[in-house]
């Protein structure tokens, strides 16, 4: 039967077969799906690759412990929770043009010769295009990714900011990091987060929250970066409060009230894409 267009992402059984899978194979792939969708049900998943549906809720549990996505009501999803962030490959292809604009607003901030701190935000990451023209630079993150794009970099001294390393967030965080943050000092740190809501930044995970805590607190000027969607979600922990950053750059998607809102807790906001 031929699948429909929408679904031409799925296993097939020709290339290999999906049913002669090993757990670790077919979990691979349940992964690549859910990280392209978004959502799937767990039967379009046992359907998918010719498995029983308690199979698929075996895999989607060892999946969900090892914190690759999430499952609630017979759906695995990558999409994020109040506790849970989603993996970074998902993050990475979310609200593109957003960050994209953001962070090209933020390089405003960045002057020939500074020192930077970027957290291992995908949000932030978006920035590095642009820094070679702003070198010679000395450029700190915690971020794996960004900092194999730093190191072709000509006149942008990289810091690498170690610690233990998790792979669904590519990046180094845990004590190990927090002391390799604290032992400098930086002219200037972008970071983002998942949730703004009544004055604060949130997050759903306290290690998270602890790296960039530090982060904060070493540097002389801290840029908040978020896009319009952190509006609208909820984290666990509270970060810090909005007027602890020097700003708070959005897209200019965000809605006027919600705008309004922001400037009312003593923030000074930046729209990306509009003239200040």
């Amino acid at each position: 039967m031929a699948e429909a267009a929408g679904h031409s992402d799925e296993p097939s059984e020709d290339t290999p077969p999906a049913r002669a899978l090993r757990p670790e194979g077919r979990q691979a792939r349940i992964t690549d799906l859910v990280l392209r969708r978004g959502t799937v049900s767990a039967q379009e998943l046992a359907e998918a690759f010719g498995v029983s549906v308690m199979t698929i809720h075996r895999d989607l549990d060892e999946l969900q412990h090892q914190g690759v996505l999430r499952k609630a009501r017979g759906v695995a999803t990558a999409r994020p929770s109040g506790t849970f962030e989603s993996n970074v490959e998902f993050r990475a292809k979310a609200s593109v043009e957003a960050k994209r604009l953001i962070a090209q607003h933020a390089c405003r901030h960045v002057e020939p010769g500074m020192s930077v701190l970027i957290d291992d935000s995908t949000t932030a990451a978006q920035m590095l295009p642009h820094l070679a023209a702003l070198a010679p630079l000395t450029v700190a993150t915690n971020y794996l990714a960004a900092l194999v794009e730093l190191a072709r970099l000509r006149d942008v001294q990289v810091m690498a900011l170690g610690g233990h390393y998790d792979v669904q967030h590519d990046s180094f965080l845990g004590s190990g990091c927090i002391d390799a943050v604290r032992s400098m000092r930086f002219d200037v740190a972008f970071v983002s987060t998942s949730a703004v809501s009544e004055g604060y930044a949130f997050h759903q995970e306290d290690k998270i929250v602890a790296v960039k805590r530090a982060m904060v607190e070493v540097t002389a000027r801290t840029h908040l970066l978020i896009d319009h969607s952190k509006l609208t979600r909820s984290a666990l922990h509270r970060l810090l409060p909005l007027h602890r950053f020097a700003s708070v750059i959005v897209d200019a998607d965000v809605p006027a009230r919600d705008l309004a809102a922001l400037r009312e807790n003593d923030v000074r906001v930046e729209v990306a894409g509009r003239a200040e």
